[in-house]
């Protein structure tokens, strides 16, 4: 981290004001040679930014943190002009020319605040969905890991760890000693078991963050011409889906996501499934199949005006379309995409569903791929340890020393320099 990093870390241009964000060594030097002074930390200064060469490039308000009261723990700039394009240019050409000063990379901002200390693995994660948060679930979920509430769960579990495994250690090395209790196995192996089914408890949540990060994933299917595009067109108030009264028009999956009170949703228009299709269209209806089978919700529809439902979805909420031309009520609930007829209490279900399966607000879940595998070979470990080891507690502590690792990964405390650039690189510029 010998470089002073640069980049523009506001929106696209032209726009109304533009940051430009400057951390590392040499932003003292930078800030005397392009403003003439270090402005009093954390307190905005408003003067005239000049190249080296005493080039006027515009006037506006600069900013200086002082390690290691930053974001980064580096002393950091924040350059605040107008934003257009000559004007960033002209600023970033000027930057760039400072010996050891280079363009930041993605998310390397962040990733110096991590190496610094500043924050740990998880509050960086969250950071990264924070900024692509879409809906209020989502705004709602980065902020409570942003915040440290993943960091404290994972923490306290690893501090656990490693008591447990100190005090067997202490009972192997030092059981003649009178102020080393004796036989503390046995209860250090019961707190153990409690931390595994926390633990458990906990990766079972996780298709909750799932919901949150990725939608509730609903899933359309029915016969040929049963209305499923004209429902999928009706729920997003748009032609996303072809609609026609030929049979087979919808061969391959349509997905859109719908953002219902803060909740997003993903809705799938399938191929209509019947016998008798040809090549392409049955390879449709497979895909059709398969995506209801990994749905949250399926919505089975069902031409009033015609016969012969499809019996292969029993757990799906059975919906009868074109009710504007049939009287008769049928299923669970009866719509017409023409007039509109139970679309609103359509949304309302899928809402509610979507709700009861996110559970609680608030909860602390794990939030990516990655926690789910290194908790899991953490519990792995753990029941290696309570396995007993045939009486063998230098083997059982070893195995707590794995465990501890395994959730040290999680944070960022424990040997995680071969995926800082994966995690990283889904940073923007600027961040």
């Amino acid at each position: 981290m010998t470089d002073t990093i640069f980049a523009l870390s506001s929106g696209a241009l032209p726009s109304g004001v533009a940051l430009i964000r400057v951390s590392g060594s040499r932003v003292r030097d930078i800030l005397m040679s392009i403003c003439g002074l270090v402005p009093q930390p954390r307190l905005a200064h408003y003067c005239k930014i000049s190249s080296p060469e005493g080039d006027e490039i515009d006037r506006g308000l600069v900013m200086f943190f002082e390690n290691p009261r930053s974001f980064t723990g580096e002393d950091v700039a924040e350059l605040h002009l107008h934003g257009g394009r000559a004007v960033v240019a002209r600023m970033l050409n000027v930057l760039a020319a400072f010996s050891g000063v280079r363009q930041a990379e993605q998310g390397e901002f962040t990733k110096r605040a991590f190496l610094n200390g500043k924050l740990d693995l998880t509050e960086a994660e969250a950071l990264a969905d924070l900024i692509e948060a879409q809906t209020e679930a989502q705004r709602r979920f980065a902020l409570l890991n942003a915040g440290g509430g993943q960091k404290e769960l994972y923490e306290s579990w690893r501090t656990q760890l490693i008591s447990s495994r100190a005090l067997l250690e202490a009972e192997l090395d030092f059981s003649d000693q009178e102020d080393v209790p004796g036989s503390v196995s046995d209860s250090v192996l019961a707190d153990l078991s409690h931390l595994v089914r926390s633990i458990e408890e906990h990766i079972a949540t996780f298709h909750r963050a799932e919901i949150i990060r990725d939608g509730f994933d609903v899933v359309i299917v029915g016969a040929p011409n049963a209305g499923k595009s004209s429902l999928l067109n009706a729920l997003t108030r748009r032609d996303v889906a072809l609609v026609s009264d030929e049979p087979g028009t919808t061969r391959d999956l349509i997905e859109v996501a719908l953002d219902l009170n803060g909740i997003k949703v993903r809705v799938t228009d399938t191929a209509g499934i019947r016998e008798g299709a040809g090549k392409v269209e049955t390879l449709g209806i497979e895909r059709a199949k398969e995506r209801a089978s990994k749905a949250d919700l399926v919505l089975h529809l069902r031409d009033l005006t015609s016969a012969g439902p499809i019996d292969e979805f029993p757990d799906a909420v059975k919906i009868g379309t074109k009710a504007d031309l049939f009287d008769a009520i049928s299923g669970d609930l009866v719509i017409s995409t023409q007039t509109g007829q139970g679309i609103s209490a359509l949304l309302d279900l899928i809402e509610r569903r979507a709700r009861d399966a996110l559970g609680r607000q608030g909860d602390l879940l794990p939030s990516r791929e990655r926690h789910i595998s290194l908790l899991k070979n953490a519990v792995g470990h753990l029941r290696d340890a309570l396995g007993g080891y045939g009486g063998l507690v230098e083997l059982q502590a070893e195995a707590l020393r794995y465990a501890s690792d395994e959730v040290g990964k999680v944070t960022g405390r424990v040997d995680v320099e071969d995926i800082l650039d994966v995690i990283f690189s889904r940073f923007c510029i600027g961040k």
